[in-house]
């Protein structure tokens, strides 16, 4: 069999990986994002949580990966690739994005770990020392640095006909090496996210000890718990392709090498799918991990998503009945902090 011959099926194999899974992780994002951000939003209880609140954040810029994600799959679906290396605004725009994307995600649970650290802290100037006011313009304000800082860098990527959409610069090649890939969107975040959600983690094992309210105990317990396994799937499932974007920069493979092109395309693929998976999987860790979030899911989609659409389709069918929405309200909230 000759090489060309191998190099096509590998990169057809490649093709067709990237499709399937882009497809399923897709539709387990779109559906997981759109219930994270529901019961976020919804649930009184977390619309004054710190924690809450970068965690809807980092669902509202999950979500919008996975419209690239969708852009991509078709793409993938029409060229055989992701387009980048036929249209030059193409090949910077989807690194924009993509960057400016994982940045907020990484660096949102990042926020959460170090909020939960304080929200949870026995010294109570630490504990008052962050607030929701504070919180939101540390997230708007790290958000304009990603989007600034993601079109800087994606301005230096150029499509080369040996190697495709690549960083054409130098200068901007050894800072993707030893700082955005291995620092800024590698190291620092991981180390950040482990330290403060396993400062966290101990500080509310003793929070029994301290003169809270039940429902503030809970909670903390519910979102530190949340957070920890957030912060070790984000480790297991960034940290490979951080380091394959180090190697691939550094030692782009040219077509001229058909095999050693589509291997690279294939390794490229499978990373990329575990990487991605990182925009899909809050929601269900949160399901999988913490009882009380199921049961706050339940509240949201039967008491108060159904009831509120059985409450118009009665409307419209005019077969309404008069209700105490003062009484409904109350008991949602009681609902709310079980």
């Amino acid at each position: 069999m000759s090489s060309s011959s191998v190099s096509d099926e590998i990169l057809s194999f490649a093709t067709q990986y990237s499709l399937y899974t882009g497809c399923i992780l897709i539709s387990f994002g779109v559906i997981g994002n759109v219930l994270n951000l529901l019961v976020f939003t919804q649930l009184k209880l977390f619309r004054t949580n710190r924690c809450a609140f970068y965690i809807t954040i980092e669902s509202i810029f999950n979500f919008i990966y996975q419209l690239l994600s969708i852009t991509l799959t078709i793409l993938t679906s029409i060229y055989g690739d992701d387009a980048t290396g036929r249209f030059l605004i193409w090949c910077k725009l989807r690194y924009i994005l993509g960057q400016t994307c994982a940045l907020t995600n990484f660096y949102m649970i990042c926020f959460s770990a170090v909020d939960q650290f304080f929200s949870t802290n026995h010294h109570f100037n630490l504990r008052q020392m962050c607030t929701l006011k504070l919180g939101r313009y540390f997230a708007f304000a790290f958000i304009g640095f990603a989007i600034i800082h993601s079109i800087a860098l994606g301005s230096s990527y150029d499509i080369q006909l040996t190697v495709g959409c690549v960083i054409s610069n130098y200068v901007a090649v050894q800072y993707s090496t030893f700082f955005f890939y291995s620092i800024l969107s590698g190291f620092l975040p991981v180390v950040i996210a482990s330290l403060f959600s396993m400062l966290a983690y101990h500080n509310v094992r003793h929070i029994v000890r301290r003169q809270l309210p039940i429902v503030r105990r809970r909670l903390d317990k519910q979102i530190t718990a949340m957070v920890l396994m957030r912060v070790i799937a984000y480790v297991c499932l960034a940290s490979p392709y951080n380091a394959y974007r180090i190697y691939a920069i550094n030692f782009p493979i040219s077509r001229s090498m058909p095999v050693a092109y589509a291997i690279g395309r294939l390794i490229q693929a499978i990373l990329l799918s575990i990487f991605i998976t990182n925009y899909t999987i809050n929601f269900y860790l949160f399901i999988m991990f913490s009882s009380r979030f199921r049961r706050q899911v339940k509240l949201v989609l039967v008491k108060k998503c159904w009831e509120r659409w059985k409450y118009w389709c009665c409307r419209i069918n005019n077969q309404i009945e008069p209700v105490n929405s003062e009484t409904r309200n109350s008991q949602m909230e009681s609902e709310e902090n079980v």
